[in-house]
């Protein structure tokens, strides 16, 4: 049972994150001829592009995809509780929004530790880096207005480490599901 838990939440991650970068990427307007962002928008047309004839977008966010992904991380939650044999019920549509909020916050954390890692290995101009740049550009820019570049040292990712670290700690005290997304 374990095991098909554990492949559960891999696909119900894994489709989260593509459906949480698409709308990410358009919110920052990425290249859309970089190779990742191709990937990404190729990987969930097939669930975007009926829903979107039906959904339209709204002030530049993709309505169809947001609402896709929340019904994702609502089903990962609800599927997951029923195969530990509880039951939600109505607040199944709030975790599920929680679900969703914690997958954007942990890919923002993946996608900084991926770009520190990278900034140490690749030289020169490389264009996965470029759009993981202009991802993370509206959650560390007001940083370092605020905690200036030292040296060459950009501290900003050492700050947004910390403060998405002391969210998920008051989240995880104040809800008890929290653990268990």
């Amino acid at each position: 049972m374990e095991a098909i838990i554990y492949l559960l939440r891999f696909v119900f991650d894994a489709l989260l994150m593509i459906l949480i970068m698409r709308v990410w990427l358009q919110w920052v307007k990425a290249d859309f001829y970089n190779p990742l962002s191709q990937f990404i928008v190729k990987v969930s047309n097939p669930l975007v592009i009926p829903l979107r004839r039906v959904i339209p977008g709204l002030g530049g966010l993709d309505l169809a995809t947001i609402l896709i992904a929340y019904v994702v991380a609502t089903l990962k939650f609800v599927t997951l509780a029923a195969l530990s044999g509880e039951s939600l019920g109505v607040l199944a549509f709030y975790i599920g929004l929680l679900v969703l909020l914690k997958q954007a916050g942990f890919l923002l954390f993946v996608i900084m530790i991926i770009m520190a890692i990278m900034s140490w290995v690749v030289q020169g101009y490389n264009a996965t880096l470029m759009v993981l740049s202009q991802l993370t550009e509206p959650f560390l820019n007001p940083i370092r207005k605020i905690i200036p570049n030292m040296g060459g040292l950009d501290l900003s990712m050492l700050l947004a480490f910390l403060v998405m670290n002391v969210i998920n700690i008051l989240l995880s005290n104040s809800l008890p599901y929290w653990g268990a997304l």
